[in-house]
């Protein structure tokens, strides 16, 4: 094996971690992927109808909350990966998530599964086109902490989502 420590330099370590961010932002396309397959294959057997006020949420809020966060996120991530956004007051737009799960709760649920899938493919082809340069954009969040537009697609977005089409299984069950 060459040893290569000697002729490493900056540009070279900046290369390698391209590559790796480039690895991961692919990784995460196809992590959406799958999600939003799963989403298309069981969201058809979700009927309409809500759960109890202050109860368990019904399959139905559950796919109307994933419309929401799949719109928001996409276009945060999409916004913060262009440059478009620095700061993002999160703890705010999460109080309106509540109106607006309320809302997409009154569509029928197979056109919430078309939102959501719709809303799937555009950051999927957002993620694939992206640079390592655009998944490391910081947004400042709340005021003090940051994430990275990487953060935003796998977290928010991804993790959050994947969470929820478990607990859509659940409320099918």
């Amino acid at each position: 094996m060459t040893n290569e420590s000697t002729t490493f330099t900056a540009t070279d370590l900046q290369g390698f971690l391209d590559e790796m961010i480039n690895h991961d932002r692919l990784a995460l396309a196809d992590r959406l992927q799958r999600a939003s397959e799963r989403l298309a294959e069981y969201g058809p057997l979700v009927t309409s109808g809500r759960g109890p006020e202050g109860g368990m949420w019904s399959a139905h809020d559950v796919l109307a909350h994933i419309v929401v966060l799949s719109k928001f996120y996409g276009v945060i991530f999409h916004k913060v990966s262009s440059g478009k956004m620095t700061e993002l007051d999160l703890l705010n737009n999460v109080g309106l998530r509540d109106a607006m799960d309320e809302q997409m709760a009154q569509i029928d649920p197979n056109e919430l599964i078309r939102m959501a899938l719709d809303d799937h493919a555009r950051t999927i082809q957002g993620l694939r086109a992206a640079d390592a340069g655009s998944m490391r954009r910081v947004v400042k969040v709340d005021g003090g902490e940051t994430m990275t537009a990487e953060e935003v697609a796998r977290l928010p977005l991804i993790s959050h989502l994947e969470l929820h089409i478990n607990q859509l299984l659940q409320a099918l069950a």
